[in-house]
């Protein structure tokens, strides 16, 4: 036994990488359109492969060896995107930029704003960005670089303004645009009623590490989506708890002041009882 292993502790070295390796494809690829073509690929090659081998066609074995390096090639125009996305998640550091003090005050503002949206049945969709800039999406939309606040979004996201049919980003806590279009899943969604904003924010977080929050125009339902995992009606005591444990459970590294509450727990600042517009 100690023989076989001290000769073949390699081999083994060389499985366990390739079998992390595939599995980081299949995670990556697992819920976009590129993974049924390659499968598809997969399939032939291999059927292709083990005719030639069974049955000794000379032809086919040569032309399977020929075409290899093409067909790497191949692969990497077909499922650039989907490369894309993954380089850019392996990049990204998932921290926020500015200091926990000022991501405490920001979060309170934040959800209660929400939790209004709601409760008045205001349609919205937000994307709070993290390591992965989302500069590109603020091209199709309207560059605002304004403190959030709850009027800023209840004057976006009205009915009536021209801004609410978009996605509003927020880089730092600062809203950077408004009526940004968001890429949408190609995911086949089971729920059928799974509406565009939700799709949005799904697609969003597909290819970002950014966090998405939709507010039901229907039902004033709050769902958040991160790594496009959506969790739909959420309560309020819920909402608060995942923003708190999204944006807390890591500490910056380059944290400059000290912002530990006497307890020694970061707390969300209690919610506020005011509205943000008379009705």
């Amino acid at each position: 036994m100690w023989t076989f292993l001290k000769d073949h502790w390699r081999d083994g070295i060389e499985i366990l990488i390739l079998a992390v390796c595939i599995y980081q494809i299949y995670r990556a690829f697992r819920n976009t359109r590129g993974a049924k073509i390659l499968v598809g690929l997969v399939l032939i090659l291999v059927f292709l492969t083990m005719l030639a081998i069974v049955a000794d066609f000379q032809v086919i074995s040569w032309i399977i060896k020929s075409a290899a390096t093409v067909l790497a090639f191949a692969l990497i125009v077909i499922f650039q995107p989907e490369l894309r996305d993954a380089l850019a998640r392996l990049g990204s550091k998932r921290l926020f930029s500015f200091s926990n003090r000022r991501r405490l005050d920001f979060l309170g503002r934040f959800t209660d704003t929400v939790i209004s949206l709601s409760k008045k049945r205001v349609g919205a969709l937000f994307a709070i960005q993290r390591g992965i800039s989302l500069k590109d999406y603020l091209e199709n939309g309207v560059v605002l670089d304004a403190a959030f606040s709850p009027e800023l979004a209840y004057a976006v996201f009205n009915p009536k303004s021209p801004l609410h049919d978009g996605g509003m980003i927020i880089a730092d806590d600062r809203v950077a645009g408004a009526a940004c279009v968001f890429p949408v899943t190609e995911r086949e969604m089971k729920d059928r009623s799974t509406g565009l904003r939700h799709r949005a924010a799904i697609g969003l977080t597909e290819r970002s590490d950014a966090l998405c929050v939709v507010v039901s125009e229907e039902t004033g339902n709050i769902s958040l989506c991160e790594n496009g995992k959506l969790q739909r009606g959420l309560t309020e005591a819920e909402f608060r708890s995942r923003i708190a444990e999204t944006f807390f459970s890591e500490k910056p590294t380059h944290e400059t002041e000290a912002t530990e509450k006497p307890d020694g727990e970061d707390r969300l600042p209690a919610p506020r009882d005011r509205r943000m517009v008379s009705d």
